[in-house]
């Protein structure tokens, strides 16, 4: 074997006689790395029987090791028994040993509330027993078997997505006519108030003051409006008092009922000639539907389609029964800004069968299941027809791309 040099073997030797020091060194940092009995935040998000099992629950905690230093409870609730309308409070729990107490008053009603819990813990599971008053209504509290979170597992669960796309590249993941905006909650009635007389349809469920918009103050409004007035609009929207962001977000429009095509044919000056596309619309469906076509019209606030077809109903043909089909759609530009092509969306025809014939008539009902309310009729392959006859494209759900 060969002799090390001197110089190597010197070093060698040095680090040897550290290496005792330097192993010592990390045994002492370690207890430090672990930090048992440090502060930490833990999360419980619910507590069973509150306001019939509907409300919102967060209680957090501060712990020494085991011992639990402050807390706050967070619960959001409906204001009546089956009401959409909802209220809150949060309350700075005072801890003595095992009880949390605290009073405080509720965000939208202004009810006085007092909280008593019992806390307990076995192994990793916790109890929670005692009382919540709002108002005069008095809760009991009994939840065992209450399972905590660490702080990165609540907040990941917290994560929400608003819907809100400010800048689309396209109208494949968003609808042109479905647009959103997002306001803090002290002015969303101001907002409101702005949009009466004007040409939107606000959606009736987002005027909904959810837990989720209570805790974070803001509430997101949808709104459907005519494709070609959306971008307008949304500029007006984004520089109104309260609103913090604004944009397309999902609606009426189906990716595998959308054709794609040239819009040269179908523009005059800067604007989409509607009627000249009603009418070629009309005219295919007429066709695949076997029906004769009754009348189109465009919504003049969404810009929505509405074309509607008769056909005799074959199902007994000596009764001389009428079929009334409609046919909802969309047409707009396929994306934001300048572009050269134009995107229509056709709905699933709809049916009803009437007696439309001369003299006495049949009354009919329609019982039809749910099973069978939920198949979808069929077109006659309307969408093909649609697109052969626009020179447009279909939508490839796999491959994500218009062919």
């Amino acid at each position: 074997m060969r002799a090390l040099p001197v110089c190597l073997t010197i070093v060698l030797a040095a680090l040897l006689a550290a290496a005792p020091e330097v192993a010592s060194a990390q045994m002492k940092l370690s207890p430090k790395a672990t930090a048992p009995g440090g502060v930490e935040t833990r999360y419980f998000t619910s507590l069973d029987g509150l306001m019939d099992g509907n409300a919102d629950v967060i209680l957090k905690e501060t712990r020494q090791g085991k011992t639990v230093t402050a807390a706050v409870l967070d619960v959001c609730y409906p204001i009546a028994r089956n009401s959409d309308r909802k209220d809150r409070f949060v309350v700075n729990l005072q801890v003595a040993g095992q009880t949390l107490t605290g009073t405080t008053q509720s965000v939208n009603e202004k009810a006085p509330v007092s909280v008593k819990l019992l806390r307990k813990q076995s192994g990793d599971t916790f109890e929670f027993r005692g009382q919540i008053s709002i108002g005069q209504a008095v809760t009991e509290v009994t939840s065992p078997d209450n399972s905590d979170l660490s702080e990165r597992e609540f907040l990941d669960n917290q994560t929400s997505d608003d819907g809100i796309t400010p800048q689309p590249k396209d109208f494949t993941d968003v609808s042109p006519e479905a647009i959103a905006v997002k306001v803090k909650l002290e002015a969303a009635t101001d907002f409101l108030k702005s949009l009466k007389g004007q040409e939107v349809e606000v959606t009736l469920a987002s005027l909904n003051v959810g837990c989720d918009a209570l805790r974070a103050g803001e509430q997101t409004l949808n709104m459907s409006v005519d494709p070609e007035r959306a971008a307008a609009l949304l500029a007006k929207f984004k520089a109104m008092p309260g609103v913090t962001a604004a944009g397309w977000t999902a609606g009426m429009t189906e990716m595998d009922r959308t054709i794609r095509f040239p819009a040269a044919d179908w523009r005059e000056g800067d604007r989409i000639n509607r009627n000249k596309l009603a009418a070629a619309v009309s005219n295919v469906l007429s066709r695949t539907l076997a029906a004769k076509p009754v009348s189109q019209s465009f919504n003049s606030a969404t810009g929505k389609l509405m074309l509607v077809f008769k056909r005799p109903n074959q199902d007994f043909p000596a009764l001389e029964l009428t079929d009334t089909i409609e046919v909802a759609g969309l047409v707009s530009p396929d994306r934001p800004g300048a572009t050269d092509k134009l995107m229509l969306w056709i709905g699933s025809p709809a049916t009803t069968t009437a007696d439309e014939s001369s003299g006495p008539k049949l009354k009919l009902s329609d019982d039809a299941s749910l099973d069978e309310e939920g198949d979808l009729p069929d077109d006659n392959g309307s969408i093909e027809a649609l697109a052969k006859e626009l020179r447009g494209q279909r939508w490839d759900a796999d491959q994500s791309v218009w062919k």
